[in-house]
């Protein structure tokens, strides 16, 4: 299988509510190519973020600023930010524009470039923690904030067409901050995959 083979998301998906992007996106495969290589995994877990009313969203309450700024972009775009100030979270603009919504990858399952995924953190490309976590998936596939409002239908960071299994969903994860927002189930995920980050809190 090559990544340079498959086949890109029709430009339509991302015009989709950012609920129904989160689930759509489980099976679709993430494709990042640099001069090392193409590494490549199939989403296995997202969460939806919707501003400006979601709380736990970086748009809440119609936060605008230079961090934010793609989120009120075109859909399809890539909504980068910081983890703990020291790992890169990818996200997908979804819907229309000024309506500040993504969609947090949180899990990949590896397909492509498996050897040089484990290079870049020193696992072994058997690993479960390979792809299990959004700041381990930037980081195996290269991913870095450069990418950020880069367009996700074409191009050398882009979204592909892939199958996805039976999917769940529960609430998201690490947004006690978020009040009552903390218990909407905008998480979603391919059951029974090893690669989903922490089982699902149901």
């Amino acid at each position: 299988m090559s990544g340079a083979g498959l086949s890109p998301v029709a430009r339509e998906l991302f015009d989709l509510p950012v609920l129904v992007l989160a689930r759509r996106l489980v099976g679709k495969v993430l494709v990042h190519e640099t001069e090392a290589g193409i590494a490549a995994g199939r989403i296995v877990e997202t969460e939806a973020y919707r501003g400006p009313e979601d709380l736990a969203a970086h748009s809440a309450r119609g936060r605008r600023t230079k961090r934010t700024e793609a989120m009120f972009g075109p859909p399809g775009r890539a909504y980068m930010f910081l983890l703990y100030g020291t790992s890169w979270a990818f996200n997908v603009v979804s819907g229309r524009e000024d309506v500040p919504h993504a969609v947090l990858v949180r899990a990949l399952e590896p397909l492509v470039g498996l050897e040089l995924m484990a290079s870049r953190r020193k696992r072994a490309a058997t690993a479960r923690e390979l792809t299990n976590g959004p700041g381990k998936l930037t980081q195996a596939l290269g991913i870095d904030g450069a990418a950020y409002g880069v367009d996700l239908a074409r191009g050398k960071l882009r979204l592909c067409e892939g199958k996805a299994g039976p999917i769940g969903r529960s609430p998201r994860i690490n947004i006690d901050y978020a009040g009552p927002w903390v218990t909407r189930p905008w998480r979603f995920f391919e059951k029974g995959n090893r690669h989903v980050s922490v089982a699902p809190r149901i």
